[in-house]
């Protein structure tokens, strides 16, 4: 039963390994009483996945230095269900921030309940352009691997795959809220390195996911921004922005 259960994962590809991302039946074999063997891959001949032993803050800083092998452990050995709350906690952020510069450059003070309920919607309003950007930046690299590398993503689960490595890998728009609670002089660099970083992120987690080179990844990045930029100067035309 447990062998057959294992061929059956590893035809599935329900494990890679983080070095040369071949797929694995196993991570590690328990062998009882608190011994554990890590696998070896057969391609590589390494650990397939070094870091099952690893503490999650290490993981989480070789995430955030943009390592394939954390990303693939993230992405392909662990069960991480956070991908869709993860990217509305996102889009909440960055609606807050436009929502927050707005309301600096307006002057009215006036506490009366029509201007709250405005403010209100003005941050729904910013919620649903964020969206829709982000939205339009990720149909922009959809498109373009489509379009690329169509056998990379012949399968439903092929673009599921993809767009829960590219929500994950937004996590650093996280620190939009700390840059701007913490406001100083440098706030405008403090974004600009963030965006910097999470477009990083989306470029690691493409060529993790995929495979890929590091050329492709940000050639589907350019034309999402391309597409992303264009939404965003339709919305200034329609005066919403």
């Amino acid at each position: 039963g447990r062998g057959v259960l294992l061929r059956a994962m590893a035809v599935l590809g329900a494990y890679r390994c983080i070095e040369c991302n071949r797929e694995a039946a196993e991570l590690y074999r328990d062998y009882q009483r608190g011994v554990l063997r890590i696998s070896i891959c057969n391609s590589c001949q390494k650990p397939v996945d070094k870091y099952i032993e690893y503490d999650p803050v290490i993981i989480l800083i070789n995430a955030v230095l943009c390592k394939a092998q954390a990303y693939r452990h993230i992405l392909f050995n662990t069960k991480i269900n956070i991908h869709g709350k993860l990217g509305i906690f996102c889009l909440l952020c960055e609606a807050y921030l436009r929502w927050l510069q707005l309301q600096d450059s307006s002057q009215n003070t006036d506490p009366d309940d029509l201007i709250r309920y405005a403010k209100e919607w003005d941050f729904y309003r910013m919620f649903g352009i964020a969206s829709l950007e982000q939205t339009s930046f990720l149909l922009g690299i959809f498109l373009t691997l489509w379009w690329m590398r169509p056998e990379m993503l012949k399968t439903n689960s092929d673009f599921i795959l993809l767009l829960k490595a590219l929500l994950l890998s937004s996590y650093g728009k996280l620190l939009l809220i700390p840059a701007v609670i913490w406001e100083h002089d440098y706030t405008p660099l403090c974004l600009a390195f963030i965006k910097v970083f999470v477009l990083i992120s989306n470029s690691q987690a493409i060529r993790v996911t995929l495979n890929l080179n590091r050329m492709l990844p940000w050639l589907a990045i350019i034309f999402g921004l391309i597409l992303e930029n264009g939404v965003v100067c339709l919305f200034q035309k329609m005066g919403w922005d």
